[in-house]
């Protein structure tokens, strides 16, 4: 754990505690304690004094600190730079080449899974689950972006907490990764069964009936895809946070789409087994779909007392579902689009693409989303914005300037055209390489994609500083509307472009 070099009292022999220094039961004073004392962040990068009379009993609010990272100094990306930047504030040294090569590898992984689950959920459409009760198609982009939104907000919250030096304690550290997790199984509980209900809803408006029987498949299988699909992949995303420490990779820059390289793929694998299992016991063992139902509800009370245990992850417990919530409504209604593309003969072959350009668009946004969240958690106080963000919306201010947001804000949008013509290809690569997308298709597609990323990017500029503002954590807010925007937007242009070559008659491929 590193103290700053400015702070030289210690902790006195009876482990009280002086200025600078680090109490060792582990608590900490919260962000608006700080406010009111002499010790705090102050907006042109100086750090005042502390007070040496901290309190034990923090009471968190929405934008403070997951641990307060003025006692910890900098962080271990920080470390390496001798020097602050104009505003006074240590930022990590990253240079273009850098922060292209750490974005990459990750990017065309995540390419990867997506592309992988697009042909999976090509091969399940025909199985007789699918076929049978069609309300699943409407569950498949509510419950992976649901997954997404679950791990990108984990990733994000962690990767911020890396940034500013905030996983330094082995005993805070653990605790902020228990109480995180558990509260993740929670809410993948929660939203899956929500997610399950809202399915219903909307395929019982378009068909008019819903059997019993098919509700009560959907529930099981939805909350059975994500409770272990969230766990699973809850542990691989603390693998890559803690990894990425010690290699000195910005978490930023990985963790994110590197939650969702395989996500997908592993959700999607894990909602059509678990369907087509539970269909196979509809008839004969009804009774165990409830049995499910109830085994997962009951371990609610769990997940609530661990992740009570740590005041950050206990202040999400009251106020983080308000955004994943409304994420999950407005994905479902991207699924209700995807189940009424995927049912007309004209727009076949829609849906290998669905999960590529959802994916990736959700993926590029997450970079920029945790990006900006960290910077404001570095470098401005509680509802403090740069200079810049005080005025009217520009989509100009998101790609031109000098910050290093500006510089990724361009590296991602130009990432669209070559990262999508390559997955198109591999596409068509992967299902026997017979053929080629023609040339309407592949400007169809790319433009979908290009216009979906540069509204998402404008739309994370906007709402990340406007939730800071208001006094809300971009980190637990700020990806579950964009990825659900993403998959709605992705959804929308990409039924268009598929109108569009149906109403000029290309096939979309040669």
């Amino acid at each position: 754990m590193v103290v700053p070099e400015s702070h030289n009292d210690k902790l006195s022999p009876n482990g009280s505690v002086g200025r600078g220094t680090i109490p060792q039961d582990g608590s900490y004073p919260s962000a608006s304690q700080h406010s009111g004392s002499p010790q705090r962040f102050i907006s042109n990068g100086s750090i005042s004094t502390i007070s040496p009379s901290i309190h034990h009993d923090p009471e968190y609010t929405e934008t403070d600190f997951l641990l307060p990272s003025q006692l910890y100094g900098r962080s271990t990306l920080s470390r390496s730079t001798s020097a602050k930047d104009a505003g006074g504030s240590v930022q990590p040294a990253e240079s273009l080449r850098s922060m292209l090569l750490q974005i990459l590898v990750p990017f065309l992984l995540a390419g990867l899974g997506t592309i992988c689950a697009g042909m999976l959920l090509e091969v399940v459409q025909s199985w007789d689950v699918f076929q049978e009760i069609t309300e699943l198609f409407i569950l498949v982009p509510a419950v992976l972006g649901m997954k997404g939104n679950l791990e990108m907000t984990l990733a994000s919250r962690l990767s911020t907490a890396v940034n500013a030096g905030k996983m330094e304690s082995t005993r805070e550290k653990w605790m902020l990764i228990m109480g995180n997790l558990a509260l993740k199984q929670l809410q993948a509980t929660v939203l899956g069964l929500l997610a399950s209900l809202m399915a219903t809803v909307l395929g019982w408006m378009a068909e008019g009936q819903m059997p019993l029987h098919h509700i009560m498949l959907l529930c099981s299988a939805s909350v059975s895809t994500t409770f272990f699909a969230s766990l699973l992949q809850g542990i691989i995303m603390v693998g890559v946070i803690l990894g990425s420490m010690r290699m000195g990779i910005n978490p930023d820059n990985v963790a994110t789409p590197m939650a969702a390289s395989f996500g997908d793929l592993i959700t999607l694998a894990l909602l059509a087994c678990f369907s087509q299992w539970f269909f196979s016991l509809i008839e004969l063992y009804p009774y165990v779909l409830y049995l499910v139902d109830m085994l997962f509800l009951c371990l609610i009370p769990l997940w609530v007392v661990i992740s009570s245990k740590h005041p950050a992850s206990q202040l999400l417990l009251r106020t983080g579902w308000e955004p994943i919530i409304t994420a999950m409504v407005i994905s479902s209604i991207g699924g209700l689009i995807l189940d009424k593309a995927v049912s007309d003969p004209n727009l076949a072959g829609i849906i290998v693409y669905a999960p590529v350009i959802n994916g990736i668009g959700g993926n590029l946004v997450s970079i920029q989303a945790s990006r900006i969240s960290t910077n404001l958690h570095l470098n401005y106080s509680h509802k403090e914005v740069p200079e810049d963000r005080k005025g009217c919306f520009s989509p100009c201010r998101t790609f031109f300037g000098s910050g290093a947001n500006h510089r990724c804000a361009q590296v991602l949008l130009l990432l669209v055209i070559p990262g999508q013509f390559v997955f198109l290809h591999a596409i068509h690569l992967l299902k026997g390489g017979h053929t080629l997308p023609s040339a309407l298709f592949t400007v169809s597609f790319l433009s979908a994609s290009l216009i979906q990323v540069f509204c998402l990017l404008c739309i994370a500029d906007c709402m990340v500083h406007f939730l800071w503002r208001q006094g809300k954590d971009p980190d637990s807010y700020s990806i579950p509307y964009l990825t659900a925007l993403g998959d709605l937007l992705g959804t929308v242009l990409l039924s268009l472009a598929f109108v569009l070559l149906w109403y000029v008659g290309d096939s979309g491929i040669v």
